[in-house]
């Protein structure tokens, strides 16, 4: 870590660990409550972010999730997207943004699974998505390049769902809660000391040294999730898991854009743009791993990806690595869903955890219901409790299915 910088003040009414696009989302919503008039810092340990999961995502949104709370959260990200210049007051350098909404299409190669697609569309039907269920003809009639000799029934959405800029998003959010006063500097979050009945955080010691007395912490530390919460004391269900990507192109494109592909395996691909491909997947084996662990395992991409996408499309048996990376999902193992919400006895500690995958296009309702919660104590807009961390001493998992 280069130097360390100290906090300009000694107490913040919001100390929030972790700057990435969750903990900015949160920041800036925080930002510009009008009931909101205190001392944000946030606390990052990288501002490259070079190896934060924001960095590392697929940068896509989908709706064609198994939960109808997961449908709208993804549903107010497609709403902010396209239309973040008036949700940023309308500032000229924030720039006109899109979805390109190419789809993602969901393969089944049983009954069960196409059963279980059958399910998720009338509950995203019912939320409002324009999901679509596709016959093996259907499919072979739109999108000719796949082999479909395994494939019962496909599900895809063309409307807001597809590949939108994160990045710039996540720029615009921080540099907006910046200049509203929102301090950031690099440091990282080593110690949180509670009262003497161990019901509120007091402080949170940095690296550097200082001791800084806080009203609220919120936990935004992605695959350190768990390591932050258990200087607290608290232990949540999170953990890094890797994830690759490779970046390719083909020596015979395609002659229309790719939906983001689910194949049955797990593999994913989609369209990148300017004759380029993106596919992802993991090792069968998946554990947790290292926090610092970004080792590329070259024999996944020879033994299982090619292969794969070399059979489900054809056209891709001969094509060409440019870039790869491996990344992190912060991996909720109790139900792959978000954990949000305050502590339920350390009340002034609050979560923005676990979201498994599909962070990236939650965080716009994440950041919002964080907010609303952390100053109103309730939701004003879209009702988030159904993640709340409580649910987790309950035994009470939120199944989400649709998990890539």
């Amino acid at each position: 870590m280069s130097k360390l910088q100290a906090p300009a003040h000694q107490n913040y009414d919001v100390v929030i660990v972790g700057g990435a696009i969750m903990g900015s989302s949160a920041a800036w919503f925080l930002s510009k409550d009008k009931d909101f008039d205190g001392r944000i810092l946030v606390v990052e340990r990288d501002p490259t972010y070079q190896n934060s999961s924001t960095m590392h995502t697929n940068s896509c949104m989908r709706q064609q999730f198994s939960t109808q709370l997961n449908v709208k959260i993804s549903q107010f990200a497609a709403e902010f997207v396209k239309n973040l210049r008036e949700y940023m007051g309308g500032d000229t350098r924030v720039p006109d943004l899109g979805i390109r909404s190419f789809g993602y299409m969901y393969l089944a190669d049983n009954d069960g699974f196409a059963d279980v697609l059958r399910e998720n569309q009338k509950i995203q039907h019912a939320a409002g998505a324009a999901t679509q269920l596709m016959t093996r003809d259907e499919i072979a009639q739109a999108y000719p390049f796949y082999n479909l000799d395994d494939i019962v029934l496909g599900s895809i959405n063309l409307v807001d769902e597809g590949y939108w800029d994160g990045t710039a998003v996540f720029d615009c959010q921080r540099r907006a809660a910046k200049e509203a006063g929102v301090e950031y500097i690099q440091n990282e979050v080593v110690a949180i000391t509670k009262n003497a009945a161990g019901t509120q955080v007091e402080s949170v010691t940095l690296s550097s040294g200082e001791v800084v007395s806080c009203g609220q912490v919120l936990n935004a530390s992605g695959p350190r999730a768990n390591r932050t919460a258990q200087m607290a004391g608290i232990e949540i269900p999170v953990e890094p898991r890797k994830r690759f990507t490779w970046i390719f192109t083909a020596e015979k494109p395609l002659d229309r854009d790719l939906p983001l592909t689910i194949d049955p395996s797990g593999v994913h691909v989609r369209e990148n743009g300017g004759g380029t491909y993106q596919a992802g997947g993991h090792a069968d084996i998946d554990p947790a791993v290292d926090f610092d662990d970004f080792a590329m395992d070259h024999s996944i991409w020879e033994n299982h990806i090619w292969p794969t996408l070399a059979t489900r499309i054809p056209q891709f048996e001969a094509i060409k690595v440019q870039s790869e990376w491996a990344g992190h999902y912060s991996y909720n193992t109790f139900d792959h869903n978000a954990i949000l919400g305050p502590h339920d006895e350390v009340s002034n500690f609050y979560f923005l955890n676990g979201f498994s995958g599909h962070g990236l296009q939650q965080s716009p309702a994440m950041g919002r219901g964080t907010a609303e919660i952390m100053l109103h104590g309730n939701y004003k807009t879209l009702d988030l409790s159904e993640f709340h961390f409580n649910r987790i001493g309950q035994n009470r998992p939120v199944s989400e299915k649709a998990v890539i």
